[in-house]
């Protein structure tokens, strides 16, 4: 196990929340590429769980849990040092790492706030009750995000999006798993 890290298990909430892209100076700390436009979750844990890259150069194997000292925004990058990562050699020892961030661990959302990771998944429905499709993912498009939906139509997967803006989201209940959406099925 290289300096900084101890063996863990990943825990059973965990959020893929980045990937560490490489050593940031010289006194161990690193770059971190963030999977959200606000990595609030980065910011709040004082304990990330590592996985090895998926390929390319694995420097350990299995779960790592790192004790993070501090991470904060630089530019337009998220950096971060931790415990017992003292030098560039073992701060480019991590590089590629994925990093998971328990969910239990992230701030508290405002009441109109949601994490991007609650709603994938979710089904969305129009006014009239008629399925949208299922959320696969969420786009940042500067001004605002965007809902990509998956829906199949004649037996072929189609794809569909909609501007997640109040003026079109009625409604998104967590609890039921399911968006309300003023959207017609042919636009």
């Amino acid at each position: 196990m290289i300096a900084g890290l101890e063996a863990a298990e990943l825990p059973a909430d965990a959020i893929e929340v980045g990937r560490i892209a490489d050593a940031w100076g010289v006194k161990g700390w690193f770059k971190v590429i963030s999977f959200s436009p606000e990595p609030e979750a980065l910011f709040s844990s004082k304990r990330w769980f590592l996985l090895p890259t998926e390929r390319g150069l694995k420097t350990f194997e299995g779960v790592a849990r790192l004790a993070v000292k501090e991470a904060k925004e630089h530019s337009d990058t998220v950096v971060a040092c931790a415990h017992d990562v003292l030098d560039r050699t073992s701060a480019e020892a991590l590089r590629g790492a994925r990093i998971f961030v328990a969910r239990s661990s992230f701030p508290t959302a405002s009441s109109d706030e949601y994490y991007w990771v609650d709603l994938i998944g979710l089904d969305v429905v129009n006014r009239a009750d008629e399925a949208m499709g299922t959320v696969r993912e969420l786009l940042s498009t500067g001004p605002q995000t965007v809902l990509v939906l998956d829906y199949t139509q004649d037996g072929k997967l189609q794809e569909r999006m909609i501007p997640f803006v109040s003026a079109f989201v009625d409604d998104v209940d967590l609890k039921a798993r399911r968006i309300r959406v003023d959207w017609q099925l042919d636009y």
